[in-house]
């Protein structure tokens, strides 16, 4: 706990706590977490970029269908190669947190599903998305037609201005009557 003390100072651990939705406990755990994938070397350890691949190593993430999706979304690497450092992997956390906003759950949930990063859900954007929650990648368990049949559903209920894809107004409007999404939409360390 050491290294926790002399990284995370009281000033810096009070600004984590106001600018998150987690709780001094919450920080100085996930602190932790994020310690543990460091090397034991380097020497400044909150701005360390953990590569992806490490990140995903946490059975909380490495579960995750949206696993990659999540980590570039949350990356501030200009490489975009989805590594974090502590401050990335602290917004992560507290977007998912349960005392996050359903308008911060809503937004980060839209950026993750927009797998083109075109600010909208296109057909493919929700191709991938039925993919991801129905089974992986390549091996849904829905066949072709049955996905496309399960996208063109979504489009009609909620493609309120007919462009064929979802904005994020669309999409929040969705979200929000789904009582669910919010307790479902979290990752616990």
């Amino acid at each position: 706990m050491g290294t926790t003390a002399s990284q995370l100072d009281t000033l810096r651990l009070l600004e984590y706590e106001e600018l998150t939705f987690l709780t001094k406990q919450e920080i100085l755990h996930a602190y932790q977490r994020f310690d543990e994938l460091v090397p034991k070397e380097v020497k400044n350890r909150l701005d360390y970029r953990i590569s992806m691949n490490d990140v995903l190593t946490l059975p909380e993430l490495k579960a995750n269908p949206f696993n990659e999706r999540i980590c570039k979304v949350f990356s501030t690497s200009d490489i975009k190669d989805g590594s974090l450092d502590f401050d990335d992997f602290l917004d992560l956390l507290s977007a998912f947190s349960d005392s996050a906003t359903l308008d911060i759950k809503s937004h980060y949930a839209f950026r993750i599903f927009d797998f083109d990063d075109d600010e909208k859900l296109g057909r493919r954007d929700l191709e991938k998305l039925v993919n991801c929650l129905t089974g992986g990648k390549d091996d849904a368990k829905l066949t072709p037609e049955e996905r496309k049949q399960l996208v063109q559903n979504i489009l009609e209920e909620a493609d309120i201005d007919g462009d064929g894809s979802l904005n994020f107004f669309e999409f929040k409007l969705v979200i929000s009557r789904s009582p669910d999404f919010v307790s479902s939409f979290k990752i616990e360390l």
